[in-house]
């Protein structure tokens, strides 16, 4: 069984590679992407490195592994964040030099298709963190949120727990980045509904490990970072959480219920399920069929989950993945789940 450990933490004034392992969409939308650079400078005191394909479409699987291998190589690069996700990172994982950068551990940082490489690096051993792209959180019209702001400062630049709190407000509704007057107002946002708790009887502490549940099934139909000795999951909490594609509830029971065949849900003590993204540009819902759609996404995992591991402790819409705020999450970091407080608190 891999051992997996914190990798050295970045200060103020180091430099930081920043990366599109999946889409260079910073090159289709600049104003984000340069907006999340600013963040990292001025707010973060990071000095961003971009690699060649950050801001290339169509780059190769081949060239976005290459900047991947040659940033984890780079003494003087003491941290990597993906610029976003996308939609093919499973083509670069098999093109990775696992012993380089098993060699070179570093904080990573990304979310969505970046699963991809969290698991894989989960797999090398190293602790990433589920969490702030460039263009979406740091790259937020007019300010980040503040809960995400301090949640990655956090995971950044400090080690030891960071207590999870429910968003007062919250938002996943988005405006055009084409359309300049995205930038210059704040995103609305909706009062919070507080965090969802089933067989809240207990108190779990594992580690962490899933991610975009779309990816996740992907990984399963690929045989790909899942690790065939399934212990090394045991007492784990697992992480789960969809995309703007909104995958539709009978799909998202199809792929839990495709884990518990795999033996993986049975494995885990605590699942943590993101708050379900429920509008996009593609799929502008009403509030009333997005909390229609929210809901039947929480029936469907809870009806999966019913049938392989009844008893496991879930909390429903927590906020992390494509939500606003969104908490950075340690992928294969320990976190602490009190049922009976109605806290959760990760590491970093």
């Amino acid at each position: 069984m891999t051992t997996i450990a914190y990798p050295p933490k970045p200060c103020p004034g180091d430099r930081i590679a920043v990366l599109s392992p999946s889409a260079g969409l910073p090159a289709l939308f600049p104003r984000p992407y340069e907006l999340g650079l600013e963040r990292l400078h001025k707010d973060y005191g990071l000095e961003p490195v971009e690699y060649p394909t950050t801001r290339t479409l169509d780059a190769s699987p081949r060239e976005r592994a290459d900047d991947i291998n040659a940033a984890f190589a780079d003494p003087d690069v003491r941290a990597v964040i993906a610029s976003i996700g996308g939609d093919d990172q499973i083509t670069v994982l098999p093109l990775l030099d696992r012993e380089l950068i098993r060699a070179n551990p570093k904080p990573f940082f990304g979310m969505s298709d970046n699963s991809n490489l969290l698991a894989f690096l989960y797999n090398t051993g190293i602790v990433a963190y589920h969490g702030a792209s460039v263009m979406v959180e740091l790259g937020r019209p007019v300010a980040m949120h503040p809960q995400t702001a301090d949640s990655l400062r956090a995971a950044l630049f400090t080690s030891g727990p960071y207590e999870l709190r429910p968003a007062e407000r919250w938002r996943d509704v988005d405006r055009d980045w084409a359309d300049p007057a995205t930038f210059e107002a704040e995103p609305r946002t909706r009062p919070g509904t507080g965090w969802i708790w089933q067989n809240a009887d207990r108190v779990v502490e594992g580690r962490a490990w899933g991610g975009c549940l779309e990816v996740v099934g992907r990984l399963l139909m690929a045989d790909r970072e899942i690790s065939h000795d399934l212990s090394v999951y045991d007492g784990g909490v697992l992480l789960l959480e969809t995309s703007e594609e909104m995958p539709i509830a009978r799909e998202v029971f199809r792929t839990v219920r495709s884990m518990g065949e795999r033996g993986l849900l049975q494995r885990f003590s605590a699942v943590l399920v993101g708050r379900a993204k429920s509008w996009s540009l593609e799929n502008p819902t009403t509030p009333e069929e997005a909390a229609r759609y929210a809901a039947e996404q929480r029936q469907a995992v809870l009806r999966a989950m019913r049938l392989y591991a009844p008893d496991t402790l879930i909390v429903f819409d927590v906020d992390f993945g494509h939500t606003d705020p969104q908490f950075v999450l340690p992928y294969g970091g320990v976190v602490r789940v009190d049922g009976p407080a109605r806290r959760i608190t990760v590491t970093y």
